[in-house]
């Protein structure tokens, strides 16, 4: 056959070689053996209930991983909710960022990192923090969580700011979730 395509026009021959590449077998890809994978598309998430901040995605997923950028306590009229308390804002900033799990079809549970940016962080406020994750995060393993202190949050009267990743087994079956909150 090499023979008989060194006579081939090269458009041919190319062609020829072309088609024989794109060949399939039964349970081969259509893009055939050993090609790579296609990357899944990234796609916003949002919900209804949780205020957008203009130019920035709530949350970003990736095949079964969501990404959710700094949820604050703003409720769906985007005002503060808990102003002063740094324990009603965290709960809130904390529902937003479960309500965006929740729109990406995922669960709670689904979380595995959290990285909560404090106001004037104190020892106080740090366990303010451990505790009302706990109450959100039920499921064991909880999310594993940084508190970072910060000087100031960039609206005037937040507190706390939550981002976090999640990777969404609520997508499939799976006998041991169902029921989860």
């Amino acid at each position: 056959m090499t023979l008989a395509l060194l006579r081939l026009p090269l458009a041919t021959t190319a062609a020829l070689l072309l088609s024989a590449c794109m060949q399939t077998t039964a349970g081969s890809s259509a893009r055939g053996p050993g090609a790579a994978p296609l990357l899944p598309r990234a796609t916003a998430v949002t919900s209804d209930s949780v205020p957008e901040v203009a130019g920035f995605s709530s949350a970003v997923k990736v095949g079964l991983t969501l990404y959710l950028s700094g949820q604050v306590a703003l409720d769906s009229a985007a005002r503060i909710v808990g102003p002063g308390d740094l324990r009603l804002q965290a709960r809130q900033s904390l529902d937003n960022l479960v309500r965006l799990v929740r729109a990406a079809r995922g669960l709670p549970g689904d979380v595995v990192k959290l990285t909560v940016y404090v106001a004037g962080l104190g020892p106080e406020s740090a366990q303010a923090i451990r505790d009302v994750s706990a109450e959100v995060f039920v499921e064991q393993p909880a999310p594993a969580i940084t508190i970072v202190g910060v000087e100031s949050l960039p609206v005037p009267g937040l507190l706390v700011a939550v981002d976090g990743i999640a990777v969404l087994r609520g997508e499939f079956a799976d006998r041991e979730r169902v029921g989860s909150r």
